[in-house]
């Protein structure tokens, strides 16, 4: 019972890490994507100062995922990470260089450094979700089992590739509609436009990659086709698609809070449709919860940490992302630090 509820949680932070790390790789996307110097400079003025407040905070979700695996089902940690070393490591690189290139962008003077950032930047963070997405697919097409040694197979696989680019679409698809709302909150209508267009294109493409997908896991990957087409595998499959319509029904009329909540919905829902595929499983066919699951006594303790970090972490990254969605959270001007520099709390000149 307690490594079923573990299980759970796991899945759930995987969901959580999707929609709230999906959205960031989505706007280094769209980055990458906004053309030159002059043509991009609005896209990316928006998604340096939509960004900057919550970027960093996303990650939690994915050292949730890794102490999770590790503590609670070792057996699938080992087994993943030494068959899949190669994509998880590049996995690793792109997600350090990605951080990197964000933040040593805004800071340089130099049109050259910030043009080699940026492309840091905007390539790893396209680069780290296909093979976080690859990883995920390769252990779902069962080619991944205890004593598997590494090989391109495990992670090249028909399933694993169209997991990697449902994975980037999705991505993209989020992070173009959070920069709709952010384009509304900054007050540039033009940008509004701009990156609801972007929504719609990549929503199609997400669904059409999605029944791609579909017929690829019905001939690479069974055990998941059985889990989507039946019993709670498919009750969320139908919830990611009505999610899907109301979101280009949201995105059709002038786009408010609601259709950010549709869009996490539709891959909250998808990640979740996934996990039940595979149950009984956490490694199709080989390891089952049960199977994989570690010590009864450290289970119980895995549960209790994990209660009181939730506790302790929701709150926090809830009220960061009220605060960072009402414009609490912007970053002072050149002019209000200067301004602030020279003056004390009375609004005196400081100094002897």
């Amino acid at each position: 019972m307690t490594a079923d509820l573990i299980a759970v949680v796991l899945l759930l932070a995987v969901a959580a890490y999707a929609c709230a790390g999906g959205t960031d790789y989505g706007a280094g996307f769209w980055d990458l994507t906004a053309g030159g110097t002059e043509r991009g400079r609005r896209p990316r003025w928006l998604i340096d100062h939509a960004m900057a407040p919550v970027w960093e905070v996303n990650n939690v979700w994915l050292i949730f995922v890794l102490v999770i695996m590790w503590t609670g089902f070792p057996t699938v940690f080992q087994t993943v990470f030494s068959a899949m070393w190669l994509p998880l490591a590049l996995a690793a690189m792109g997600l350090v260089l990605r951080g990197a290139g964000f933040a040593f962008r805004k800071p340089s003077r130099r049109l050259v450094d910030r043009r080699l950032y940026g492309a840091v930047f905007a390539v790893a963070s396209v680069v780290t979700p296909f093979f976080l997405g690859a990883t995920v697919g390769g252990v779902a097409s069962g080619r991944v089992a205890p004593g598997t040694e590494a090989s391109a197979d495990a992670w090249s696989n028909p399933t694993a590739l169209m997991f990697g680019l449902v994975a980037i679409a999705t991505t993209a698809f989020l992070g173009a509609v959070f920069l709709t709302g952010d384009a509304r909150r900054f007050d540039a209508p033009d940008l509004v436009g701009y990156f609801r267009r972007r929504a719609l294109s990549s929503l199609a493409v997400v669904t059409a990659l999605a029944v791609i997908t579909g017929f690829v896991t019905h001939e690479d990957s069974p055990h998941v086709w059985h889990g989507l087409t039946h019993g709670l595998g498919l009750l969320f499959v139908v919830v990611a698609g009505v999610a899907t319509l109301a979101t280009a029904l949201l995105l059709l009329r002038t786009p408010g809070t609601w259709v950010r909540v549709t869009a996490v919905g539709v891959v909250a829902s998808a990640v979740i449709a996934w996990g039940m595929a595979q149950r009984p499983y956490l490694v199709p066919t080989s390891l089952t919860v049960a199977e994989a699951a570690g010590a009864p006594a450290t289970l119980t303790w895995l549960a209790v940490v994990t209660l009181v970090a939730l506790v302790l972490v929701v709150p926090a990254v809830v009220l960061l992302y009220w605060l960072d969605t009402h414009g609490e959270l912007e970053e002072l001007t050149d002019a209000e630090l200067r301004g602030g520099s020279g003056t004390d709390g009375d609004g005196a000149a400081s100094g002897g």
